[in-house]
């Protein structure tokens, strides 16, 4: 039996609301899975909710509830994001559920060769779950969280041999056994690697775990560090014979987790490894970093209910570069949603069906079709940018090819052969972009088929 071919995005924690990053993960794998199986691929897809950190607590004790409450509640907040943007995902893994904690239990005696006990102390950052060593701080903070206080933490914990397997990491990441996409991604692990690796904690203190989280097996005193469970989320949310991902899906914070650490737990545990990690970049908003202290996080629900989904999915995968950080602003959403999608996608299928239907036109559903090759390239190299402008290419040179032809001017007659030519192409177009605007997609090659009718405008005047 052929292996399904297995996506993932990041587990994202769930001590708040989802944001913009959260929809952009989500959206790429969607996009990856619908065009993986318009080539005959069985996709799986897995998200989830990343349940037993220690943020999550924290959040749960400034809202006087409890940690299950907390994580109840948001989680189905993420999961309800993943719907309303009309990505599907075969399976949404919370790391509270029992299957989970039983495989992160067997996980870890898997690896019991590479697990010892000792005391430790060290700069620990909440926003990350990470300790961090002083050449690993800018001035003095977290990369990822400046500003934010460090705990000094010291305390008797499990801790996991990587120090092992740094040679054989360096020959995983630099012979792309791992393949890590963009390659600046790839290079900077590798400079990483060229310091030896420290062995690592992979227990917190029940204290300090505020007794939440998955018990250490034949330990009660600790809970498995959260990293250590929630990268575990990938295999115990699907059945051995999907296993390992063909593709990671994670923003750039976190690669050091995916690209070293997990691999070196796999290897320890004897299980195959994931076979590429690629690494996007961050939101900022109108130019700034999105953060809740400058209050310019974006809620993509908000964004949605008042463009729809398509217009939010075509902004995330237009204008935000696959590999590098990426602006938000509504004023360019606007923008794009009158010029891109009113006007050049939504006004073409409207001209058309209307002439079509006028003229009674039947169109025979016997074209068999397929992505165009230069979309699948793009597309398979994770350039979704590229892959949306040489679609939005065919739309244009549909566009001018209208407007130079001038049907409405034409008789009956001499329209013909013109309009059904014109709805076979806008058929394609609308085959094309199954991956990107599913709803749309789904509209125009309902449309494009039998007895052509009238379609109503596909992205209307927005409030």
């Amino acid at each position: 039996m052929t292996k399904p071919f297995y996506i993932t995005t990041a587990i994202p924690y769930v001590n708040a609301s989802p944001h913009l990053g959260h929809a952009l993960e989500f959206v790429q794998a969607d996009v990856l899975a619908r065009f993986y199986r318009t080539l005959g691929h069985k996709v799986i897809t897995l998200t989830g909710s990343d349940e037993n950190a220690l943020k999550n607590v924290q959040a749960a004790e400034r809202d006087h509830i409890t940690p299950k409450e907390l994580v109840d509640k948001n989680s189905q907040l993420f999961l309800k994001l993943t719907k309303e943007l009309k990505t599907h995902f075969d399976v949404f893994q919370r790391t509270t559920s029992d299957v989970h904690v039983k495989s992160c239990q067997d996980l870890w005696l898997r690896c019991q060769k590479d697990i010892y006990k000792k005391n430790y102390q060290g700069r620990y950052c909440v926003g990350c779950e990470a300790f961090y060593s002083d050449d690993e701080l800018l001035a003095g903070e977290c990369p990822e969280h400046p500003g934010k206080k460090l705990e000094i933490v010291g305390e008797e914990n499990y801790f996991f041999r990587l120090s092992r397997y740094h040679d054989q990491l360096i020959e995983i990441l630099s012979t792309d056994k791992i393949r890590i996409i963009p390659e600046k991604r790839k290079n900077e692990i590798l400079s990483f690697l060229k310091k030896p690796l420290q062995d690592i904690s992979i227990s917190r203190t029940i204290t300090r775990a505020r007794n939440w989280g998955i018990p250490v097996p034949n330990d009660p005193s600790q809970r498995i560090y959260v990293w250590f469970d929630a990268l575990n989320a990938y295999r115990s949310g699907v059945s051995d014979d999907v296993w390992p991902a063909d593709i990671h899906i994670i923003g750039k914070g976190i690669v050091r987790f995916h690209a070293v650490y997990w691999p070196a737990f796999l290897i320890s545990a004897n299980l195959p490894l994931p076979k590429i990690i690629f690494v996007h970049g961050y939101f900022t908003v109108n130019g700034k970093k999105m953060s809740k202290t400058l209050g310019n996080v974006v809620d993509p629900l908000v964004i949605i209910n008042r463009y729809g989904a398509d217009c939010l999915r075509y902004y995330m995968l237009k204008e935000i570069s696959p590999f590098d950080d990426g602006d938000f602003s509504l004023k360019r959403l606007e923008e794009i949603y009158q010029a891109d999608l009113a006007n050049e996608l939504g006004n073409l299928v409207l001209r058309l069906t209307t002439l079509a239907e006028k003229d009674k036109l039947y169109l025979e559903d016997t074209q068999a079709l397929t992505i165009d090759e230069d979309i699948s390239q793009h597309l398979k190299s994770f350039e979704f940018n590229l892959a949306i402008e040489s679609l939005w290419r065919k739309i244009k040179r549909l566009n001018k090819k209208l407007d130079e032809f001038s049907p409405w001017r034409k008789a009956k007659k001499e329209r013909e052969y013109f309009l059904k030519e014109s709805l076979i192409d806008l058929k394609e177009i609308g085959f094309n972009l199954q991956p990107f605007l599913p709803e749309t997609a789904n509209k125009i090659q309902k449309t494009i088929k039998g007895k052509i009718r009238k379609t109503p405008p596909l992205f209307p005047k927005s409030e």
